[in-house]
């Protein structure tokens, strides 16, 4: 086993099927399971829980501020969280999901010590509530929690098999790229991660694989070890 702490970036829009709005049984379902396999192995699980299934700033429709508008997108992925939280533990996976924001009487507030703690318990941890601030993107968040709690990888779980040069779905002939820098997905302005996000994984040499999640045993084999997707280092070519 080459990754033995995962941080796993879960969008909300994996959540629906083919661009629904909402959180639906069968995908719940299928990420549980997913996860379980990992769990399985004894790999120490962090998820960041992404919103934008029920609430995405960018395509807001309504006319709202956008610290408003970010507020709305922070308390989407608490949705998300509690129903993946349930489903894990319905099936036989330990979890504990945690937020950025205070909710005392629905859920605990995150706390890199309580985190680190659980996870050495083989407990995992679903991390909500983004960083509880506007102006910072849930992938910024994975960054910096995947950094805090010493994790071996961050896994941006996506519905395209890896980075490409442009669209697939508008460009058949993109170029995929297997390997890259941090510096070379910035400088081509590949749009996967924020560039906060980007920069913090750089600085601290955490590296992020991109992958396709929807693929059964992805997410096991890319634990694994095996070259699915576009692994994102320092030293790549």
């Amino acid at each position: 086993m080459i990754y033995k702490r995962i941080l796993l970036k879960l969008s909300g829009e994996v959540l629906s099927k083919n661009g629904e709005r909402g959180i639906q049984h069968e995908q719940l379902l299928y990420y549980t399971e997913e996860i379980k396999k990992i769990h399985a192995l004894g790999v120490k699980v962090a998820i960041v829980v992404g919103g934008g299934n029920i609430h995405r700033g960018g395509r807001n429709v309504l006319d709202l501020d956008r610290v408003e508008s970010d507020k709305m997108g922070m308390l989407a992925t608490v949705i998300n969280g509690i129903a993946l939280h349930s489903y894990l533990n319905n099936h036989s996976v330990p979890s504990l999901h945690l937020s950025s924001f205070d909710f005392s009487k629905m859920l605990p507030t995150y706390s890199r010590c309580h985190a680190m703690e659980t996870l050495e318990k083989g407990t995992v941890v679903i991390l909500t509530g983004g960083l509880g601030l506007p102006y910072f993107t849930t992938d910024t968040a994975a960054s910096l929690r995947g950094i805090e709690l010493k994790m071996d990888v961050i896994l941006k779980a996506t519905q395209v098999d890896g980075i490409y040069a442009a669209d697939p779905k508008l460009d058949p002939t993109a170029h995929k790229f297997d390997h890259l820098t941090f510096q070379a997905a910035m400088e081509k302005n590949l749009a996967i991660l924020d560039k906060t996000a980007f920069v913090l994984c750089e600085a601290h040499s955490l590296p992020l694989i991109v992958f396709n999640i929807t693929t059964p045993d992805a997410l096991r084999r890319v634990v694994l070890g095996e070259q699915i997707g576009t692994v994102v280092g320092k030293n790549y070519c």
